[in-house]
């Protein structure tokens, strides 16, 4: 099963670093548990922004309780940043490299040729296997690459087998297969 079907396209922001005789197979976007610290730090501020509000709503401390909401807001915004972030980085897989963009204002593509990977395995912390992501870890012939850890991706399994056999092709299959 692929991930992409024929007919999808990768988003107009990664659509643009692909070479016109590429072919996508793979595009996913990073698994959302990417987002997990942040939303706990919203949470928790928010939390805390209440319980003190409440304890300096008594002793009349006004503005130490509006300073505490505009730090909380400071934190919402944030958080609201890294969701744009993790919106546009994108894993993608061509027929001849595997690519990684990332960043809002700053992008940022790394890339490796899928001909360069000598090793590639993946890693599944507990919070991956309940949550469903997985980090890919890629070795290149003793070379330090661009690209060579991609954690939070989604479907690790599949995605494994997916750029297993696009790497490492069967050379005895023929074309019924």
């Amino acid at each position: 099963m692929r991930l992409v079907t024929p007919g999808d396209s990768a988003p107009a922001s990664v659509n643009k670093y692909l070479l016109p005789h590429e072919t996508q197979v793979i595009t996913v976007r990073r698994h959302p548990a990417v987002l997990m610290v942040p939303v706990g730090l919203v949470l928790g501020g928010l939390i805390v922004a209440g319980v003190l509000s409440n304890i300096g709503a008594g002793a009349g401390a006004g503005g130490a309780i509006s300073y505490i909401w505009w730090a909380w807001l400071a934190l919402l915004a944030w958080f609201v940043w890294r969701v744009a972030e993790w919106s546009v980085d994108y894993f993608v897989i061509t027929n001849q490299r595997m690519l990684l963009t990332t960043g809002l204002i700053t992008r940022n593509v790394a890339m490796m040729p899928l001909a360069k990977v000598t090793d590639m395995g993946f890693k599944r912390s507990l919070a991956g296997r309940m949550l469903g992501y997985g980090e890919f870890i890629m070795e290149s012939a003793g070379q330090d690459q661009a690209l060579d850890r991609v954690p939070y991706l989604p479907y690790p399994e599949q995605l494994y087998l997916e750029v297993c056999e696009m790497i490492f092709p069967n050379k005895n299959a023929t074309a019924d297969d």
